[in-house]
C-alpha cells in the first residue's frame, strides 16, 4: 500500500506535532502549514490525498479556505477540525461536502479512524466482504444441497442477492466469479425443486404452497381496500430482487417498509401469462376458457397484454368489490408526466394500478441494440442502468408526491429476468412461439434432461393451442435455439437478458407494502 499524503492546516500546528508523528509512524506523509492561505499555496505545488482543515484560523477562516479548495480541487476529501460545537458551523461544513468533521481536543485514534474511513474505505470493505463471503460460501453451498422448501429457497436467493450487491461494491470484485458459480449451482437445484413441486402447488389443495401471481391481488391488494385511504399498486415489469434492493434505500427516504412478501411468478414467467394472472386473479387456462373474448393466445398476432384493465375489472366484480379504480400503463416519459400532473385526481379512486414498462423495455433493447449492450455488458452495469432510470423517472417523482399524502402503496412486478449463456437445441414446427426461455407447440424435440417439459398443459393450468401441444421450459441460464443457423442465433442471443423459464431470478420476485413517513 502506498503512503498517503496529508495536508494539515492549523494556526496552532506546532501543538499538533504529537499527532503528526503518530500519523508518520503509521506511514502517512503529513505536510503541516499554519494558515488557509498557506494551504492553498501548497496545493498549487503538490498533490495530496486528504486535507485536514482547522475551522478557526486568522486570515482566511476554515470555511473560506474550504470554499476555495472545493472550487479548485473538488475531488480531494477535506476533514474539518474545530473547537466549536455550533450547529451552524457544522451545517455549513457539511453543506460544503466535507468528508468528516472532528472536534478538538483530538484523539490520535480518532484521527486515524477518519483517515482510514476516507482513504482506505474501499480496500477495507473489499477485504472484509471477500473474507465474510468466503466464510459463508460453505454454509450456502450446504443449504443449496438440502431438501429446501419454497420459503427456504426465497431466503437462499435473497442471501445470494445480498452478497452479489456487496461484492459488486468491492474494488476488484475478486469473489464475483465464485458467487456466479454458486448461483449456477443454486439454479440447477432450484430447477429440480420447481419440477417436483409446481404441479402440486397448482393442483393439490392440501399442499403447502407459496404465494403465486394469480393470488397476489386477492391476498395482498384487495384486503387494503375500503379502509379510507386510496391504494396505489405499482407493477414494474421485469423487476428483479437485486434491482429492487438498489431502489429500496431511495424509497426508504420517504416510506417505511411495512412488510415484504416475495412471491413466485407462474410459468411461463412472461407478461402474457404472469402479469395477466395478477390482474385477472386466474391461471392461464382459466383465463382462456372464461374470458375467451379478451384472452390472446400464442397463435394470435395481437398484443398479449392489452386487456389488463378489463381483466382487473372482472376480477373486482367477481370478488364483489364495487369500487372506483384506475389503470395506467407508462411506456413513455410523457405518459408518466401526465400521470404526475393528474395525481390529485387519482386520490379520489379506491384503487390505482400503474404499470411501468421501462425495465422490460431495457432488457429487450439490450438484446436488439448494440449501444445498449455496450452500456450494460454485465449484471452490474444492467443494474446501474436501471438505477439511473429510476433516479430520474416519473415513478420516483410520483412516489415522492404520494409520500406526502395518506395512501397505501404496493410495489411489485410480474416476473424477473436472467442473463442467458448456454444454448439448448430444440426442434419445433413453424407455429412454435419465439420466446427463448419457453416453447409451446406440436412435436417439440429437445433433450429432456436439460429442460422442464410437459405433454399435459392441463396439469400446469396452461392453454392448449392444439390437441398435441406441449410446453418446454429452459432452466438455469440456458436458452432454447433452433438448429437452423445455430451459430448466428447463439452469438446474437448469448449474454442477453431473457425471461419465460425457470430460475431464481425469474420466479422469485418482490412485493413490498409501503407506508409514507409523512
Amino acid at each position: 500500500m502506498r503512503n498517503y499524503k496529508i495536508l494539515w492546516a492549523d494556526d496552532e500546528i506546532d501543538l499538533l506535532k504529537p499527532h503528526i508523528i503518530f500519523l508518520n509512524n503509521k506511514d502517512y506523509d503529513v505536510t503541516p502549514v499554519n494558515s488557509g492561505s498557506d494551504a492553498l499555496d501548497t496545493l498549487t505545488k503538490e498533490d495530496f490525498d486528504i486535507i485536514f482543515l482547522d475551522e478557526n484560523m486568522p486570515g482566511l477562516t476554515g470555511l473560506e479556505t474550504l470554499s476555495q479548495i472545493k472550487e479548485n480541487y473538488p475531488s480531494i476529501p477535506v476533514v474539518m477540525i474545530t473547537k466549536s460545537e455550533e450547529e451552524q458551523i457544522m451545517e455549513e461544513a457539511i453543506g460544503a461536502k466535507i468528508a468528516d468533521y472532528l472536534i478538538k481536543p483530538l484523539n490520535p485514534n480518532q484521527i486515524l479512524l477518519s483517515v482510514k474511513k476516507i482513504l482506505d474505505n474501499k480496500r477495507l470493505v473489499s477485504e472484509q466482504t471477500n473474507m465474510s463471503y468466503q466464510q459463508e460460501f460453505r454454509s450456502i453451498s450446504m443449504e443449496i444441497n438440502e431438501n429446501l422448501d419454497f420459503q427456504e429457497w426465497i431466503d437462499i436467493y435473497k442471501k445470494m442477492v445480498y452478497w452479489e450487491l456487496r461484492i459488486d461494491e468491492t474494488e476488484e470484485k475478486d469473489m464475483a466469479e465464485v458467487l456466479n458459480m454458486q448461483k449456477d449451482e443454486a439454479n440447477a437445484e432450484f430447477g429440480d425443486f420447481v419440477m417436483e413441486s409446481y404441479e402440486d402447488w397448482l393442483n393439490n389443495p392440501n399442499e403447502e404452497k407459496p404465494l403465486m401471481s394469480h393470488r397476489v391481488m386477492k391476498e395482498q391488494v384487495f384486503p387494503l381496500l375500503g379502509q379510507g385511504e386510496p391504494v396505489f399498486v405499482f407493477i414494474i415489469d421485469n423487476l428483479r430482487y437485486d434491482q429492487w434492493n438498489l431502489m429500496e434505500p431511495i424509497i426508504s427516504e420517504f416510506y417505511n417498509i411495512e412488510k415484504e412478501v416475495p412471491f413466485y411468478s407462474i410459468l411461463p414467467t412472461t407478461t402474457a401469462y404472469a402479469r395477466n394472472a395478477i390482474f385477472s386473479g386466474m391461471l392461464p387456462d382459466e383465463m382462456a376458457k372464461k374470458h375467451s373474448d379478451i384472452w390472446v393466445g400464442e397463435d394470435e398476432d395481437e398484443g398479449k397484454n392489452n386487456n389488463e384493465q378489463e381483466f382487473l375489472q372482472r376480477n373486482l366484480k367477481r370478488n364483489n368489490l364495487d369500487i372506483s379504480v384506475s389503470y395506467h400503463k407508462i411506456l413513455q416519459k410523457n405518459q408518466g408526466r401526465q400521470l404526475v400532473n393528474n395525481v390529485n385526481n387519482l386520490m379520489t379512486n379506491d384503487l390505482n394500478t400503474i404499470v411501468y414498462n421501462f425495465v422490460d423495455v431495457l432488457s429487450h433493447a439490450r438484446t436488439d441494440m448494440k449501444m445498449i449492450r455496450e452500456l450494460a455488458p454485465d449484471e452490474s452495469a444492467y443494474r446501474s442502468l436501471t438505477m439511473s432510470w429510476f433516479q430520474h423517472s416519473t415513478l420516483l417523482e410520483l412516489l415522492r408526491i404520494l409520500s406526502e399524502k395518506k395512501v397505501k402503496v404496493v410495489i411489485t412486478t410480474d416476473h424477473g429476468t436472467i442473463r442467458v449463456k448456454k444454448p439448448i437445441k430444440i426442434i419445433g414446427d413453424r407455429n412454435t412461439n419465439s420466446n427463448l426461455r419457453y416453447k409451446v407447440g406440436k412435436n417439440l424435440k429437445v433433450d429432456t434432461k436439460d429442460v422442464y417439459s410437459s405433454n399435459d398443459p392441463d396439469a400446469l393450468h396452461l392453454p392448449r393451442p392444439n390437441v398435441s401441444s406441449s410446453y418446454v421450459f429452459a432452466q438455469k441460464n440456458d436458452f432454447l435455439a433452433y438448429p437452423n443457423n445455430f451459430n448466428y442465433y447463439v452469438n446474437y442471443y448469448k449474454d442477453t437478458f431473457q425471461h419465460g423459464g425457470i430460475s431464481l431470478e425469474e420466479m422469485i420476485v418482490p412485493l413490498i407494502h409501503l407506508k409514507p413517513k409523512n
